[in-house]
């Protein structure tokens, strides 16, 4: 039966309270079917667009199952790509922020050995790329036993990047007695066929939105010389003028030149890629999530399944070489049901592409005439303005959330032999402190970490100031979320 609110799903008073502070106000069509299947224990197939809320469609139903007591991994997540990962991660943890669970992310080309102490700790969800969670699971730092729900989302995706041998290794490590969710935006043949093999008298969800990406998001095309790219660019931002705009390139090379450009057009702006370090790119892209500039020029690492409100504008500075890119590039703007903005420039020699494309989408591309001089220099002052305003900076996602939750600091870890027994003992031990105040615990070499939830923060922090932990005073201080 479909539901029109979230009350009206069996959640416990902890996920409701953390789905009313992430703004979370009707199920998207894709989340009134799934939450429902999930909550039921069911295995499902979701063939829906990006932006359409399937992360949230299958979290909630996953926070509400996993039970808070066990230790190992009750749920795994698999990703194509970090940066989805991370995210997948994030907006997970978000929801179940006040349940405390606790969400591990592991990929490559982060320290194995931090991901394995994490591990060794209470965790509930594990979100991860394929290759690393292989890596995990062969040297024993990853304990499937547990593994009660397996979701394999960007499915379409993970057979472009050659991962569907590796989800099959992974799904042979697993429990037979699981609930499996496959999602995805298109439904190849290879992707049928891994269905069939490993799930349980699937549910078939397939969201057709009522306004579609292509009804929804304006799409036109300029034709353009190679070499007079950048000054169209100039010139159709001037125009243009977006409030956020992402400018999508082929090859990380291509980025470099543009963002050099851009910068000494004197752009806000920041550029993303493959080649650059995994805490640049996501310090990158938390920047432009909340607003401390206005252009990312990106290769399409930037444009699988990040969720960033509001992105008002993306041009294909270069035209994607397939027609999935494509979807996903004009994805970013125009999500869940907003209007968007899509421009493409096409060379000469590019019309196979363009034509691959609007085939695609079923629709034509309006070619329109570049800007004229006259029109450029009429609203040059205005964009002039506004490029020297400085953004708006936007609150993070789970920022609502950390309102109430202080996390501290204890100048105590696994060296001094502290064990989350020993901070709960003594914070349960303040008047006014229970178990339910008591955040995510993580306790690393010489450091604790512990949130208090529920406002009660100032008064832990005040009472551990004279309070021994573990037979002695620590030094206890605030950290900045």
């Amino acid at each position: 039966m479909i539901k029109a609110n979230f009350n009206d799903y069996q959640l416990s008073s902890e996920i409701l309270k953390a789905i009313n502070m992430l703004n979370f106000n009707n199920p998207t069509s894709v989340q009134e079917q799934v939450i429902p299947a999930v909550l039921e224990q069911k295995d499902i197939i979701v063939k829906s667009q990006t932006g359409s809320g399937k992360t949230a469609a299958f979290a909630i139903p996953i926070c509400e199952l996993v039970d808070w007591d066990e230790n190992k991994p009750q749920a795994l997540v698999l990703a194509p790509t970090r940066e989805l990962a991370i995210q997948v991660k994030e907006d997970i943890f978000n929801i179940g922020r006040f349940k405390r669970l606790k969400v591990s992310a592991i990929y490559g080309k982060s320290p194995f050995y931090i991901q394995e102490k994490e591990l060794k700790q209470k965790t509930h969800v594990v979100v991860g790329t394929p290759g690393r969670i292989i890596d995990h699971i062969e040297r024993g730092t990853f304990d499937t036993s547990k593994i009660k729900y397996l979701v394999i989302d960007e499915a379409d995706e993970m057979l472009n990047m050659g991962f569907i041998e590796q989800i099959e290794t992974i799904i042979t490590r697993l429990s037979k007695e699981r609930v499996t969710l496959l999602l995805s935006a298109t439904m190849p043949r290879d992707i049928e066929s891994l269905c069939n093999k490993y799930m349980k008298a699937p549910i078939s969800v397939a969201i057709e939105e009522q306004n579609s990406t292509k009804d929804r998001i304006c799409q036109e095309r300029y034709n353009v010389d190679q070499r007079d790219k950048i000054k169209l660019l100039r010139d159709v931002t001037i125009v243009e003028n977006p409030d956020s705009c992402m400018i999508f390139c082929n090859t990380k090379q291509k980025v470099e030149e543009v963002y050099n450009e851009l910068e000494k057009l004197k752009y806000i702006c920041d550029k993303i890629h493959g080649g650059m370090e995994q805490r640049d790119r996501l310090s990158v892209m938390n920047g432009f999530k909340q607003g401390y500039f206005r252009y990312l020029i990106a290769t399409d690492v930037a444009a699988r399944g990040i969720d960033i409100d509001n992105i008002s504008l993306v041009i294909n500075y270069d035209i994607p070489q397939d027609r999935e890119s494509y979807v996903h590039r004009i994805g970013r703007t125009g999500r869940i049901g907003r209007e968007g903005r899509a421009i493409t420039f096409v060379t000469q020699n590019e019309s196979k592409f363009l034509k691959d494309i609007q085939q695609y989408i079923g629709k034509e591309m309006l070619l329109k005439e570049r800007p004229d001089k006259e029109t450029v220099e009429n609203l040059k002052s205005e964009f002039v303005e506004k490029i020297n305003t400085t953004p708006k900076i936007k609150e993070t996602k789970g920022a609502k959330l950390s309102k109430e939750i202080m996390k501290l600091h204890i100048n105590a870890g696994k060296k001094t032999k502290m064990r989350p027994v020993d901070i709960v003992g003594t914070l349960c031990s303040i008047k006014g402190i229970t178990a339910k105040d008591i955040g995510i615990i993580n306790i690393v070499d010489i450091s604790t970490f512990v949130e208090i939830l529920n406002n009660k923060g100032e008064l832990v922090f005040r009472t551990l100031q004279k309070t021994p932990i573990k037979g002695r005073l620590r030094k206890v201080s605030k950290v900045e979320m």
